[in-house]
């Protein structure tokens, strides 16, 4: 139990000399990895951006704003979209760099 709440709350891997892989290697992979993450984090940050955008577009009640309903559909639909696009792309190089070590 302890080894599998140590494995879940350590966030990098530790360095092994293997001969297939140097030090050097291995930073470049973390500092891959933290570039992953800060990449996911942005297309969450602008989902989530798109998606009050929306919102507040659909929930204004004037009718000179009934053009705008469009505009806010639209962010809605584009906050999915990046969405599902920033967790693909991070789950993609997620497996690329493990199949890589």
């Amino acid at each position: 139990m302890k080894k599998q709440l140590k494995r879940i709350v350590k966030f990098t891997d530790d360095y092994t000399n293997e001969e297939r892989i140097i030090l050097r290697d291995h930073l470049a992979m973390e500092r891959t990895k933290l570039a992953n993450e800060r990449t996911l984090l942005s297309y969450l940050r602008t989902s989530l951006y798109l998606l009050l955008g929306g919102t507040a577009l659909l929930s204004l009640k004037n009718k000179s704003f009934e053009d705008l309903k469009i505009i806010g559909y639209i962010a809605l639909s584009l906050s999915v979209i990046f969405l599902i696009i920033g967790i693909t792309r991070f789950i993609q190089l997620k497996r690329h760099l493990r199949n890589f070590k």
